[in-house]
């Protein structure tokens, strides 16, 4: 069976859209950009009266394609990541109460579902993933510090943990951003990967011996690991595209110097300074393919989205990026040449905090979100206007295999004051043609659906 997020049939869609940032991505309007096919709406959130603690005991409203509706299915205190069992039943990790909570639908799809805890005792654990080996089911759950498998026994109860790697960071002593939750994917040759977060902003990674910060590792079914790819701030989200290729979600860093030797927003000698402007949108996040060995550059160059390099009042492109040397870490180009690094895939507009990424080809959604991805983004914590939670649709070129430009698909959990009742965190597809979104802010799993389902 496929793992976590695997998609290995070729996309049925091909769309070019082209969506400029516009207001339902700072939390306000429900509208993608001018003229766009795909018009969202504002609908109600449905609260079930069992659902309907705080922060549902008042009303909220989301904006979702046309025709498509929004409840809160199920209330998950911490919800991060969610999958799909065999069964059909939802499992939700929960990091903050070392958790992996199992959701049973009811008789209809939006029936609110009964829950259990299959798993606890963990470690802050958060990506999950399914693979058969030697004809049997296991499950993958990555802790902060380790990657657990056990079989599923497929009646609610899985068999005894084996540790599949021990000793992966999740704590660096004086690290000024230390991620510790990982994400976990699991290829089409059983090969499994998981993303090590940086422990630091900006700084130099450290060391481990298990594994070095900031990269992606693969490790064989009997736990042997090396190195996939590096240069990786933060890649919360793994999933395979349709061609089987390894993509990753990225947040990348904070507070970035601007680059140029140039006058910028009124400083006569930019280069060096913070400037608030600027790191409003420096650098995007990212959605990246990932190869073996691939360098994305962290934390030495950095991804470009104007279109006037370094320009105040430029434009923004968010394809094929290229890279520009960090004033702070690597002045010069000194450390490493950033015009060596391939051009990065797709970008996302900075500080949107991507975490969950889920390609869609084969899924029960309706054309065209039945192709492409979604990723969830957390929404910043450090600018001004904040970037708001949202859920992303990327379509998939089919002509040039990969993401094209980003289109809204769920908005509304912040309003219009900057304020947030809610979080997005992690986006899949239900069998039921319904899309499942995880909130570890309002702690709930929202389903939307479009009218005609459930």
């Amino acid at each position: 069976m496929d793992g976590l997020r695997r998609s290995r049939g070729r996309a049925t869609v091909a769309i070019a859209a082209l969506v400029t940032l516009c207001g339902a991505f700072l939390g306000v309007a429900p509208a993608n950009a001018h003229g766009s096919p795909y018009a969202l709406a504002r609908v109600h959130l449905q609260v079930p009266g069992a659902n309907a603690a705080a922060p549902f005991n008042v009303a909220h409203v989301l904006n979702v394609p046309v025709g498509w509706t929004a409840e809160v299915w199920a209330r998950v205190a911490g919800a991060r990541f969610a999958l799909w069992t065999p069964q059909r039943q939802l499992l939700v990790s929960v990091p903050s109460s070392g958790e992996i909570v199992e959701l049973i639908p009811g008789h209809a799809p939006s029936d609110v579902p009964r829950q259990r805890v299959l798993v606890s005792g963990l470690n802050s654990p958060q990506g999950m993933a399914f693979d058969v080996l030697g004809g049997r089911t296991v499950l993958y759950v990555a802790d902060a510090d380790a990657v657990n498998r056990y079989v599923w026994n497929g009646n609610g109860t899985v068999g005894a943990m084996h540790v599949l790697v021990a000793g992966l960071p999740d704590q660096t002593p004086g690290g000024d951003d230390i991620h510790a939750l990982k994400e976990v994917a699991v290829g089409p040759n059983h090969t499994v990967y998981v993303d090590v977060g940086s422990g630091s902003n900006a700084s130099l990674p450290n060391g481990n011996s298990v594994a070095p910060r900031a990269s992606v590792m693969a490790y064989s079914p009997s736990g042997v690991g090396r190195v996939f790819a590096r240069g990786i701030r933060n890649g919360d989200g793994l999933a395979f595209d349709p061609d089987g290729e390894l993509w990753t979600a990225v947040n990348e860093r904070d507070q970035i110097a601007y680059p140029f030797r140039k006058s910028y927003g009124g400083v006569a000698e930019a280069y060096g300074s913070v400037i608030t402007a600027y790191v409003n949108n420096h650098p995007p996040d990212e959605l990246a393919k990932l190869t073996p060995g691939r360098n994305l550059g962290w934390p030495y160059c950095n991804p470009d989205p104007d279109v006037t390099r370094g320009a105040a009042n430029t434009a923004f492109h968010y394809g094929s990026l290229r890279f520009d040397a960090d004033a702070q870490t690597n002045p010069g180009g000194t450390a490493l040449n950033c015009a060596t690094l391939a051009p990065l895939e797709r970008g996302i507009p900075a500080h949107s905090a991507p975490l969950g990424l889920t390609f869609l080809e084969g899924s029960a959604l309706p054309a065209p979100w039945n192709g492409g991805a979604v990723v969830a983004v957390h929404g910043s914590w450090d600018r001004t206007p904040p970037r708001a939670p949202a859920v992303l649709w990327f379509p998939w070129e089919a002509a040039t295999r990969t993401l094209g430009a980003e289109v809204l698909l769920v908005t509304g959990f912040q309003n219009a004051d900057g304020s947030r009742w809610g979080r997005s965190v992690d986006a899949v597809p239900g069998p039921d043609g319904a899309l499942y979104v995880t909130d570890d802010t309002a702690g709930a799993v929202y389903r939307i659906a479009p009218s005609t389902k459930g």
